[in-house]
């Protein structure tokens, strides 16, 4: 099984999800509220020494045309730097609805997405991660 990292890389934060040790369930972990990026790596290397993880899964905003825009390579040039300083390969999963349907989430516990920034953040790291395990796994 495969312990991955599933990221919502914002201006502000960053969004963290992990997986279950049967790689089926991603759920949300923490928010990461950015700093500098040595203290976003220190961050990170904490849970990642503490769930072995191998893998960073990384939502790219493409454009609704399905382009790379100013924000996507924001996230590539962040999520490359991020895989280098971790020594951990780095895969891409189209984020753009992940937001969204976060809120969507929200709005269906009676919850305000806008009180709960935070909150989304993790929960669209939880889809990301979750798109790519269950790509993952119905293509093997």
């Amino acid at each position: 099984m495969i312990s991955a990292l599933g990221l919502d890389v914002g201006k502000k934060r960053i969004g963290v999800a992990g997986c279950d040790r049967t790689g089926l369930i991603a759920t949300g972990l923490t928010t990461i509220e950015r700093r500098s990026f040595l203290q976003d790596v220190e961050e990170f290397r904490c849970i990642v020494e503490e769930r072995e993880v191998q893998i960073l899964v990384v939502g790219l905003p493409y454009t609704m045309d399905g382009s790379i825009g100013f924000q996507a390579k924001q996230v590539q040039k962040f999520a490359s730097r991020l895989s280098t300083a971790l020594q951990l390969p780095v895969e891409y999963v189209d984020e753009r609805l992940t937001s969204f349907e976060a809120e969507q989430a929200l709005l269906a516990e009676n919850r305000s997405p806008s009180r709960n920034k935070a909150l989304i953040d993790r929960k669209a790291a939880a889809i990301i991660l979750q798109q790519w395990l269950d790509a993952r796994r119905n293509s093997q």
